[in-house]
């Protein structure tokens, strides 16, 4: 034991080399994404939703990671205070390399993979040369009546300064030329004409029989160009599109109307500083690439020429076409299994007075959540539900149940955080929805985003006050619930009752921060809580020499947990973390990280879960939360982590941990460089898909509950026969 000790004694483990960079680490997660677009086990149209999430993901971290670091940047701000020891210009320039091969490498599977295997489905994406005297009278008769309407081109001149470019927008740059009589020269003009979101990006065409063809809008409107600047030759044309910042500048303090000061921010997010700049086309005339780059105050490194259509977010709509017709190019889709923990026509609420209730989507259906809380709504013994919202769908069933349960006369208490990044505007509409019902809203806590996923029903039946809490690592989204990997957990746990009342009370008034029987409430008190059980595996594996710690994540940057983590592998503890994004710790360095294995996996679903397990010298303890080990989760959100105590629901979770980190179908590992492989298979052992193997079984151990309940009903049928044949006897 004292020689596992040394390493540990010898290094510094806050060296900058034992580090990844956090956005670098990020773009390695989105390379995993991009790799699914190869896998052949992937269906034609699921390698698109792959290509159109790796671009919707690039969108996002542009918008506010390298948004950030521009901002450092042009402060002044120049030291290298994160983990990995890095500038903010030096990140600036790693992030500007790799991203620029990524997308190289987005386009060549676009071109050589997709569109050759469209075709041979006999799907056509096409251009305007390739089209026939018939599409293209067609596609002239749509442009005239359908989208020349709606365009508005703008000339850039002393009058009409250079356009304020909508973030995220496609636009079409025009480099015009005309003899110019006054000048007795031929002069050139720039103009602008924005491909107006409000038309369907993808137009079909007609084809013949059995064959589907389709062109871009932005292609119909760079060729009917002419038709907008009569008089006027058109020397060069360049599609672009431009992200800006998009992180919002909240001035908490002294906001008399906080929800109206999110509504203020909004507005601003259109036209934040620029940070990207996307052209189509490698070869883009020199005078419109460095007007737009002089404009736009863009650096060389920041502009990105792709060859294929910018922006392939545009795939998601084009998926949903293309599936109604040629439902073999997609997954199956799934229909969510009756939860493990409820049989059919089971009554929620009695079973779980009985036990505690685990719920695993989208394996397991999510309609018993929302069921949940509508039957709360209409219930008369119900008193009083309370509920955190943090992301929910667009018609959301669990918005109209809170509404019902107000308009029923229930005391109904939810807090909406506003400050959910880019689903702010949708949170003001539901904020102001349920209080016009006759909730009470709540719209955060000052400085802190609320991220915990709780609910409470406090129900009054035979004199008696009944709390049922929903506790989850995902948010109430029905939607996102049929794609996100999540685990659920109602109880009626007296204890689990009184922490959520004071959860929700010290949300909602002013009172200090409560003391919990059960739960462990961030900021801080969760990262404390960390710490607390990593020493004490430490401890129980130097006296035992079991030591075992399964994380399972979104994510993995808190350095303080990181240094933890090294300092149990040092002692010897084993430790499996299974991170689908970001993970800043390495694995494998000796000394340090040795007995650290760091997998990720990425498939079908996003996997979402966060589960804690520590083997605690076979007295196993494992905790669900909505936080992952992130500084941001430790210290500025409020966090959830709760233990699970039923033995059964215990053995359930454990079970799940260990088919992820069996997984050599979908499961990457990392080296102690920081970078990503797949898991090697072993040729004489068994192919194992995690994700596929639940999809098949709602539950590894669904099996084995219905062998034991069939194996019991048979047993009392025998003895039941036994009777009766003693009965015949006497």
């Amino acid at each position: 034991m004292v020689e596992a000790k040394k390493p540990f004694e010898k290094k510094d483990l806050s060296h900058p080399e034992y580090y990844n960079n956090r956005e670098l680490s990020w773009l390695a997660f989105n390379e995993r994404v991009l790799e699914e677009v190869s896998d052949s086990q992937n269906p034609l149209l699921e390698k698109m939703k792959f290509i159109s999430i790796f671009s919707s993901n690039l969108d996002e971290f542009f918008m506010v990671r390298v948004a950030g670091l521009k901002d450092q940047v042009k402060s002044g701000f120049n030291n290298p205070e994160n983990k990995a020891g890095l500038t903010p210009r030096q990140q600036l320039d790693a992030i500007g390399e790799k991203t620029q091969q990524l997308v190289k490498k987005q386009y060549e599977q676009w071109n050589d993979l997709i569109l050759s295997n469209l075709v041979t489905e006999n799907i056509h994406l096409k251009q305007m040369d390739e089209l026939s005297n018939k599409q293209l009278h067609y596609l002239t008769d749509y442009f005239d009546n359908e989208v020349h309407p709606v365009l508005t081109p703008l000339a850039v001149d002393a009058y009409r300064p250079f356009p304020m470019v909508l973030n995220k927008s496609l636009n079409l740059a025009v480099l015009l030329e005309k003899y110019e009589q006054e000048h007795h020269e031929k002069m050139d003009r720039m103009a602008f004409v924005q491909v107006p979101s409000v038309l369907e990006r993808v137009i079909t065409i007609p084809a013949e029989e059995e064959s589907y063809e389709y062109v871009l809008l932005e292609n119909v409107i760079e060729f009917f160009a002419e038709r907008l600047f009569r008089g006027y030759k058109i020397k060069a044309t360049c599609l672009f599109r431009i992200t800006r910042n998009a992180d919002l500048t909240i001035h908490e303090e002294g906001a008399r109307d906080f929800l109206s000061e999110i509504e203020k921010e909004l507005k601003k997010r259109k036209w934040g500083g620029v940070v990207r700049l996307e052209v189509r086309g490698e070869h883009v005339h020199k005078k419109i690439l460095n007007y737009l780059a002089a404009e736009l105050d863009i650096e060389q490194g920041e502009v990105y020429a792709v060859n294929g259509p910018i922006d392939f977010t545009f795939l998601f709509s084009f998926v949903n076409t293309l599936q109604d017709f040629r439902e073999e190019l997609i997954h199956e889709t799934i229909i969510p299994q009756r939860p493990l923990d409820l049989r059919a026509n089971e009554d929620i609420f009695e079973k779980a007075l009985q036990q505690d209730l685990l719920f695993h989507h989208p394996y397991e259906s999510f309609e018993p959540i929302v069921e949940f809380i509508s039957r709360a709504a209409v219930d008369p013994a119900v008193l009083a539900i309370k509920q955190t919202l943090y992301r929910v769908s667009g018609e959301s069933p669990i918005i109209k149940a809170l509404e019902r349960a107000a308009e029923n006369g229930k005391q109904v208490t939810v807090l909406v955080e506003l400050k959910a990044r880019f689903d702010e505007e949708q949170n003001v509409h539901w904020a102001k929805a349920l209080e016009k019902a006759g909730c009470h809203v709540i719209y955060g806590i000052h400085n802190l985003k609320t991220h915990s996923k709780i609910t409470l029903v406090v129900r009054k039946r035979n004199g008696k006050i009944e709390r049922f809490v929903h506790l989850g690592t995902g948010n109430y989204n029905d939607q996102t619930a049929k794609l996100y990997t999540d685990f659920g957990f109602i109880t009626s746990r007296k204890k689990f009752g009184v922490d959520a009342s004071n959860f929700f009370n010290y949300l909602s008034g002013y009172t200090e921060k409560p003391e919990y029987h059960h739960l462990s409430v961030s900021p801080y008190e969760i990262q404390s809580k960390f710490i607390e059980l990593i020493d004490a595996e430490i401890e129980s594996h130097n006296l035992h020499g079991n030591g075992h710690i399964i994380l399972k994540m979104n994510s993995f940057t808190d350095k303080r947990l990181i240094m933890k983590m090294y300092e149990a592998s040092c002692a010897g503890v084993k430790i499996d973390c299974i991170v689908r994004g970001i993970c800043c710790l390495r694995p494998g360095i000796p000394g340090v990280s040795e007995n650290i294995r760091v997998i990720s996996i990425v498939g079908r679903f996003l996997e979402h879960s966060r589960i804690y397990y520590f083997h605690n010298n076979g007295d196993e303890r494992v905790f669900l939360s909505s936080a992952d080990m992130m500084t941001r989760n430790m210290v500025r959100r409020v966090e959830i982590l709760f233990p699970i105590y039923h033995g059964m629901l215990q053995e359930r979770l454990i079970h799940f941990l260990k088919l992820q980190l069996s997984d050599n179908v979908k499961a990457r590992y990392q080296d102690q460089e920081g970078h990503y492989h797949y898991v090697e298979k072993n040729p004489m052992g068994r192919i194992i898909d995690s994700q596929l193997e639940c999809l098949q079984n709602a539950h590894p151990l669904r099996s084995r509950m219905d062998e034991l309940l069939q194996s019991l009903e048979e047993v009392a049928a025998d003895l039941e026969e036994e009777e009766l044949e003693k009965e015949q006897e006497s």
